[in-house]
């Protein structure tokens, strides 16, 4: 994995190699082994490199010269099915010199052009310059991340936001809906935009040329709603086949891999594949599982996390012979690490679910360089409540948002009805546009457009969420669940096959029958664990009182006797984790974005 930017300008001459070295040095931590740029006439281009596969060659930026036209590229992500395209390319005269995969991704759209993402299996944004054109791409799922700006015929753009921030043409503004989209959505965010008012997001799955005309965009790859003609035992058949598939072409890597294993279905699926796997080359698969202090003495019982990871984790790994190491995370490094988290993110995000992948991340590091995920798989399968409680689907907001009213509450001199109005509105604009069939059933088309919800806002969060705080140390996540293949199958098979028997991920359960002991395989689903200790609650509150008394927007606008009330008759308020302690860190995130990044709010 890397980090990419850049700065193009078709129309004059310009000198911008002071602002991408500044640019590029800011995400030095998502490439720490190598840097370069490149630059001509009309453009500059900023690589940072974490090596994976084939070190010794894949530098980049990386240019070749082909039918008497150079290109040039800077790449971010993992091809899975590099082979395939390697043979295709030999087979049309083209062979490449390295083992990278940057070699054949832009050889693939050196022979394929705009269609080149078409043919790739990974997780990428990547841009290739001709000296005429640049053209941008994203994966399909935004795994990888891509932000740009056009301004004053510049195209900027970077991995992350701190760096395009760092462009002088580019301001810290964000607008009064953006401030909304904030308070009732964060940690999702409406896909195409970013919060400031002077950066875009290229959409998963989108395109974007540039050249002086300007900028044409173009979605390459959307799900779509077919008929389904096969029975139960083909959909157990094909997905059996899919999800090994994935994983197994997820394992290849130059550098130390691992698994991240919590005992639940989905990490454990993982697990049992690369398991299989690695012990036919006579290795042992290292894998770890997270842990909070003071939690197995403070854990509680709730319907969405009725037991404790723990156990489950080291039974997976002692069944599987893993390499297993369990980290737990100190609650007052969890507190204090929402700083770095946040930073890293450049976003309020997700509170102590930011702060603690960050700290795993770092520990993770010290042995690995790679690893594996069961993210994904329930925005896939219809792992949440709201695929089989209908009524979470009519309530005009998403359904995740348990109390989309509660977090705006707290901040005074905001328009909190056109807000909610606002966000019902993004809410309906989305179920709409959901692919679905004139005779589907009633459950089917609560399946699609649950999915379609959960893999347009829901998972996009968690994979921000993954890269950031993993790329942060410069560990790479692959999430082996977020393979197309998967979801234009799983899409389409019959709710009544996905949810047999009234059990959420049926599909999936019945087709790793076989690879893990019925304990884990029929498994109650257990959200990424949080902190019970009591402590932690005590943590943030003094941070954010310590923080309040510095002034800022936050400190003029929270209403402080309302944030009182909540903490006394606390509540989960987002998803299945997002309690009163999160809600603290979550102003804490706010408050230290607002004031590192400089955020003006503007009309």
């Amino acid at each position: 994995m890397c980090s990419i930017c850049g700065i193009i300008n078709f129309n004059e001459k310009h000198d911008s190699l002071a602002t991408i070295e500044e640019m590029n040095r800011s995400m030095k931590h998502r490439g720490p082994d190598e840097s370069d740029i490149f630059c001509d006439r009309n453009a500059v281009l900023g690589h940072n490199r974490l090596s994976v596969v084939d070190l010794e060659n894949g530098h980049q930026p990386m240019s070749v010269i082909y039918g008497n036209k150079k290109y040039t590229i800077v790449y971010n992500g993992e091809i899975y099915n590099c082979d395939e395209i390697r043979r295709e390319l030999s087979r049309r005269g083209i062979f490449t010199q390295t083992s990278s995969d940057t070699e054949v991704v832009l050889y693939s759209y050196i022979l394929y052009g705009e269609d080149c993402a078409c043919h790739l299996n990974g997780i990428f944004a990547f841009c290739v310059y001709d000296g005429e054109r640049i053209f941008c791409v994203r994966d399909r799922f935004g795994v990888k991340p891509f932000y740009y700006s056009l301004r004053n015929n510049y195209l900027i753009f970077a991995s992350e936001i701190k760096a395009m921030l760092l462009h002088p043409l580019i301001s810290s503004d964000v607008t009064r809906d953006s401030l909304l989209e904030l308070l009732y959505l964060s940690p999702n965010f409406i896909g195409g935009k970013s919060v400031f008012k002077d950066i875009e997001e290229l959409l998963p799955a989108e395109y974007l040329i540039f050249d002086k005309n300007g900028i044409t965009k173009r979605k390459y790859w959307e799900i779509k709603a077919i008929p389904y003609f096969k029975d139960r035992d083909y959909a157990i058949e094909v997905t059996s086949y899919l999800v090994r598939d994935a994983v197994k072409r997820q394992l290849v890597s130059d550098v130390p891999l691992c698994v991240l294993l919590s005992g639940g279905l989905d990490s454990s699926v993982v697990t049992a594949i690369a398991s299989e796997e690695y012990k036919k080359d006579g290795r042992v698969l290292d894998t770890y599982s997270f842990e909070y202090e003071g939690n197995k003495d403070a854990f509680e019982k709730s319907l969405f996390q009725p037991d404790r990871d723990d156990d489950y984790a080291t039974f997976v790994a002692n069944y599987l012979n893993t390499n297993h190491t369990v980290l737990t995370i100190p609650t007052v490094d969890l507190a204090r690490e929402l700083y770095e988290a946040t930073l890293y993110r450049d976003l309020p995000g997700q509170a102590d679910i930011d702060s603690s992948l960050f700290h795993f991340c770092k520990e993770i590091k010290k042995c690995n360089t790679v690893g594996l995920s069961g993210e994904c798989s329930d925005e896939i399968f219809g792992g949440y409540p709201w695929f089989y409680r209908p009524e979470m689907l009519y309530s005009d907001f998403f359904p995740w948002i348990h109390k989309p009213k509660l977090r705006p509450s707290l901040f005074c001199g905001i328009d909190k009805e056109a807000g909610y109005d606002l966000m019902c509105q993004k809410y309906k604009a989305t179920i709409s546009e959901c692919p679905v069939l004139n005779d589907d059933t009633d459950e089917m088309k609560n399946s699609r457009r649950a999915s379609y919800l959960s893999v347009n806002y829901f998972m996009t969060s968690l994979l921000q969420r993954k890269d950031r705080m993993s790329m942060a140390s410069g560990v790479e996540i692959r999430v082996p669940f977020a393979d197309h293949r998967i979801f234009e199958f799983v899409y389409n098979v019959p709710w009544e096959i996905k949810f047999e028997n009234g059990v959420e991920k049926s599909l999936l359960r019945n087709s790793m029958t076989g690879i893990l002991p019925d304990k884990i395989l029929w498994r109650k689903k257990s959200p990424y664990p949080k902190t019970h200790n009591p402590k932690y609650l005590k943590e943030v509150l003094d941070i954010l009182n310590k923080r309040l008394s510095t002034g800022g927007f936050l400190k003029e606008h929270l209403d402080k006797s309302m944030l009182d009330s909540i903490i006394t008759s606390g509540g989960t308020w987002f998803g299945q984790l997002m309690d009163v302690p999160q809600l603290v860190a979550w102003l804490i995130q706010f408050d230290i974005w607002a004031k590192h990044y400089g955020v003006n709010f503007v009309d």
